[in-house]
């Protein structure tokens, strides 16, 4: 990396960092405020951080698996974001300080009320909680770290025994991320309400996560093209290839997204469909419907046509949108626990994402400046740059 694009990124690393620890000042000042509100707005904002992150890792793996020229120009940007797992682990501790003012589960009092929530406080309990969050953490930051060690590795040699390693690891790192992931988002976001089952939810998690990480993948892409060595070797059939990926998974996340509400209405069952009559009432059907236009309508429509895929500025604007529509689909996950009767919005509910975005975008320059933005020596290199020109 040029010395030139070092100092720029070492200058923006150091406004997210001011950013990113005024906007947690204010967010922790929400305390002393509004306790619930704080925890709430926090959680979102964790929430949506921690997709991104694991997102990336997914991408990685996947990428490891089914190869792509579309891979090679972003690995660098996808191992600098789920390099930041272990800031998210510590970040996650004021969830664990507030847990009773998030979920029914760690409140005694709401469980001396619920049936249904004694019958689950064998799994549902503050010190369960913490141990699935621990295992899931410690497997994932173990794999991360391994993924991104073999990918370094991989630049010092011209054998390709740590790609073939990579591939072997995120075989069944897929398979094991998806089976921790069914249980930790059921912890994470199913149990902000008393009652609601569904098989489906860690899918449309997963799903999103994907989705946002390509959506970044294009966002940084486009930040970094004019810059060496990407500039002399991304061309637009790599947006097109990252165009149709973002189509697929917009299709994907709605269809599994969709379903599960159509059964669930259909059903009529109370303890499923009190989940979305919380979501659905009040003014909290704008956010519904802003969802449904930014977050398919319009990006699947622009998305079906290859002018726009080869537009570079075309398809960086709808990956933003896609990214800021993911943060939105966060805050509707979670709020309407809080606010039953409709949108409330607070001042925390800017703060929070802010704060903990400043930080992880200080920690994601910090992985991404300490290495060359693309990969070395790997086998796939021959090819990722050669069809197009």
């Amino acid at each position: 990396m040029n010395l030139t694009l070092q100092s720029r990124i070492n200058r923006i690393q150091f406004v997210a960092l001011m950013i990113g620890l005024i906007a947690s000042g204010f967010t922790a000042y929400g305390v002393i405020l509004d306790r619930k509100q704080f925890y709430f707005s926090y959680l979102f904002a964790w929430l949506f951080w921690i997709g991104l992150t694991l997102g990336c890792f997914m991408v990685t793996m996947i990428h490891q698996l089914t190869g792509g020229r579309w891979g090679y120009p972003t690995r660098r940007f996808l191992e600098a974001g789920f390099m930041n797992l272990p800031l998210m682990l510590l970040l996650f501790v004021p969830i664990l300080l507030g847990l009773k003012f998030i979920y029914p589960w760690a409140e005694p009092s709401q469980v001396a009320q619920e049936p249904v929530l004694q019958l689950r406080s064998g799994y549902q309990n503050t010190w369960m909680f913490i141990l699935r969050a621990l295992v899931f953490f410690s497997i994932a930051i173990w794999m991360t770290r391994r993924l991104r060690s073999l990918s370094l590795q991989q630049d010092l040699t011209s054998d390709a025994a740590p790609t073939r390693r990579a591939r072997t690891l995120s075989g069944p790192g897929v398979v094991l991320y998806s089976l921790l992931g069914t249980f930790i988002y059921v912890d994470w976001i199913l149990s902000l309400e008393k009652k609601w089952y569904s098989t489906m939810f860690a899918v449309i998690m997963l799903i999103g996560q994907i989705l946002v990480a390509y959506a970044f993948s294009v966002i940084m892409l486009t930040l970094f093209k004019n810059h060496d060595p990407i500039a002399k070797a991304v061309n637009k059939t790599h947006y097109h290839h990252l165009g149709n990926l973002l189509l697929t998974f917009v299709l994907f996340w709605t269809y599994i997204s969709f379903g599960q509400l159509l059964i669930i209405y259909s059903g009529d069952i109370p303890q499923e469909i009190d989940w979305y009559l919380h979501r659905m009432s009040g003014n909290w059907k704008w956010i519904i419907a802003a969802l449904a236009l930014f977050h398919f309508f319009l990006p699947f429509f622009l998305l079906l046509f290859r002018t726009v895929k080869f537009h570079v500025v075309s398809l960086t604007t709808l990956a933003l949108m896609l990214f800021v529509m993911h943060v939105v689909d966060a805050y509707w996950l979670v709020m309407p626990t809080l606010h039953q009767n409709g949108v409330a919005i607070s001042w925390m509910d800017f703060t929070a994402p802010i704060g903990i975005g400043g930080l992880w975008l200080t920690f994601f320059l910090a992985q991404l400046k300490s290495v060359s933005l693309l990969p070395q020596q790997d086998p796939g290199m021959q090819f990722a740059f050669v069809y197009g020109h």
